[in-house]
Order: C-alpha cells, then structure tokens, then sequence
C-alpha cells in the first residue's frame, strides 16, 4: 500500500458531545518524495483530481485511522462515521466520532496528541489500479502521476508520509524491463 499526506489540514470540532473532524487531500499537487542527494533523480509524486473516484463512487468501505494502523480506526463508512467527497481541487473527509468511541483509551491519546498540534497530517492509504499511473522524466527529475487508485484507507498521522516516503514500494522505472523486476517489493502490502 501506498500512502500520501498533507499537512496542515485536520479541524477538530465538538459539537453535542460528538467530535466532528473535517480534512483535505488537495489534489494535482506536486510534491518531492526523494532528493536526489548525487545517487539518482529527484523522485516526484502528484495525484490527479478523483484519482480515488473507482472505489468512492462504488460505495465501498473505507477507514479513517489513527497512523496507518488498522488496529486504531477512528471512523469508517460501513459504519456511518466516515463521509468522503471528491471534487477537481481535493478530498474531503468528514468523520464523527462519537461518545462511545471517545471513551477507548487510543481515541483519547489520538485527540490529545491532535489537541497539542502534533497531528495534523492526513494521508491515505491506496493501491494503484492497472495503467492508473504515468512517469516522465522531467530534467533531473521522475514524475509520476496517480491517475487511478483503489483508496484503502486514510490516517490522521503526526508526520505527512509524502516527505519520508516508502520509495521501495514505488515504480519509479520508466523502463518494462526494470519495473517488471520492481513487481514483488511494490505489491508487498505496508
């Protein structure tokens, strides 16, 4: 699985003892993965507008977690706590939490950390559909666009995934020959 962030776009509200909480994933939005730092090319990374359209529009179930971990759900849209719209700019999450679920003690360390500034990330977690991904070569640079991706889940995360990404589980070759080789590290689940 692949994971993405951005910063700066979690808003906590309560609101009758529920907790409301409203973020965005803007899309088109170009971001570096890996410096170059003299052992190969910049590696950059953008996901097109409903790129997640696919498993959003088909009602399928998504989570919203707490750091990637499916042991830490904050919300999901089997249960009726977890709305997501797409529009050309973004994804937009709205989720409830809650009074039973602000009393478990991982929802309460979640609230507090988010409380003292230090979650305020969001990155979803996806897998690229088939020929659902473009890489060029721009100068020093790789770019490579999401266009269709299965979205898995979305996690509230103390620091955006996208500055410390896991390149070993992305296809940067522009090659059939080295990214066929690629096949089994990117298809190992994270």
């Amino acid at each position: 699985m692949l994971w993405g962030a951005h910063v700066g776009s979690l808003e906590l509200r309560n609101e009758g003892g529920e907790i409301r909480l409203r973020a965005s994933f803007p899309y088109n939005r170009e971001t570096v993965l890996a410096e170059a730092m003299g052992r190969g090319r910049e590696r950059r990374e953008k996901i097109a507008a409903r790129a997640f359209s696919p498993r959003i529009d088909g009602g399928e179930d998504v989570h919203f977690l707490a750091g990637h971990d499916f042991n830490r759900p904050l919300a999901s849209r089997s249960a009726g706590t977890l709305t997501l719209t797409e529009a050309d700019d973004a994804l937009t999450v709205d989720a409830v939490i809650g009074a039973d679920m602000q009393a478990v003690s991982y929802v309460r360390d979640f609230l507090s950390a988010h409380a003292a500034g230090l979650v305020r990330g969001l990155s979803p977690g996806f897998r690229v559909r088939p020929g659902g991904e473009t890489v060029e070569e721009r100068g020093n640079a790789i770019l490579r666009t999401i266009r269709a991706a299965d979205l898995i889940e979305i996690s509230a995360v103390t620091k955006p995934a996208y500055p410390a990404a896991q390149i070993e589980a992305r296809d940067w070759a522009t090659s059939p020959e080295v990214r066929r080789a690629n096949l089994i590290v990117a298809n190992r689940w994270r």
